[in-house]
């Protein structure tokens, strides 16, 4: 292992037509990797020319604290078991990834609408069957984001993948090496789930970690429940949560994990506006010293 290369810490970036320029201005401040989103969906965005300007900017800027700078994945989440062109842009993405010197494709798993997650597994299984086997292919990872997209296992719009029973059964449904998950804590703190308990049991599983938190209102909680009109908890940088990212990430290496946490800005209501990036190298510099610190080598 050199310097902290099992670990690497970085954000998202959408992808536009300034994305290398974004690239560049964030590189000062240490970001190491950086996902690449195209929200969701790639449309008629000039991936191959995105992906040469992107890299270009990072041969530049070949490493930080000796760990090499490069693209840790690409993400679009659209709902690809009712969308065609979601499905296009799955296949798309993953033909592309190679040029963006990545090996991880992340989204949603999709999800039949208005009905429970059961009912999604046969679906899921004819659309991602073959892009496992493309994935494969081209050497190129799945990873499905863990949000409930304001879903719940009997009733949603988006994404049966925010559940454990749901990932065992969609591992089983399509038994590929290629598919894992993109991971966060945010999200299984929303269902009061223990994300240490998820990582010891998952790491073999996740392919890329999304660094955002969440405070759970305990007091709205008791006085409105969870379905009320009173938001029960908002969503945090890392290092304005409740996670402890320290254990956490003491978990992923006792794990053996290796692979990027990067940062899902643009939901801290406290670090927004005129102070998303402020929060975000606020947030990179917390996760940087749960890692670690500043590495240093061993005299003996």
């Amino acid at each position: 292992m050199h310097a902290h290369d099992d670990i690497r810490l970085g954000t998202l970036v959408p992808a536009h037509d300034r994305t290398a320029e974004v690239v560049r201005q964030l590189l000062p401040h240490g970001f190491e990797t950086f996902q690449v989103s195209f929200g969701r969906g790639v449309g008629d965005a000039p991936v191959e020319r995105l992906a040469d300007a992107v890299r270009a900017v990072l041969d530049v800027h070949p490493a930080a604290d000796g760990v090499p700078r490069r693209v840790s994945a690409l993400g679009v989440y659209g709902n690809p078991l009712t969308s065609p062109e979601t499905v296009s842009d799955w296949e798309r993405l993953i033909d592309a990834a190679p040029r963006f010197g990545c090996d991880i494709v992340a989204g949603f798993a999709g999800r039949i609408p208005g009905r429970p997650v059961p009912d999604s597994y046969d679906p899921f299984a004819a659309v991602f069957g073959p892009l496992a086997r493309r994935a494969e292919d081209r050497g190129v990872r799945i990873a499905f984001e863990n949000c409930e997209k304001r879903g719940t296992w009997l009733t949603g719009d988006w994404n049966i993948a925010h559940a454990p029973d749901a990932w065992d059964a969609m591992f089983a449904a399509v038994d590929s090496p290629a598919l894992g998950l993109e991971w966060e804590p945010c999200h299984q703190l929303l269902s009061f789930a223990d994300p240490l308990l998820q990582i010891r049991r998952y790491a073999g599983r996740i392919w890329h970690i999304h660094g955002k938190d969440a405070t759970i209102l305990w007091d709205v909680v008791r006085r409105h429940g969870i379905r009320g009109a009173v938001p029960y908890a908002a969503h945090r940088l890392p290092g304005f949560g409740d996670t402890d990212w320290g254990r956490l990430i003491g978990e992923l290496r006792t794990a053996g994990w290796r692979g990027s946490i990067d940062i899902e800005g643009f939901h801290d209501a406290a670090f927004c506006n005129a102070l998303e990036t402020t929060g975000q190298v606020a947030s990179f510099r917390h996760l940087h010293l749960c890692r670690g610190g500043t590495f240093v080598p061993n005299p003996f």
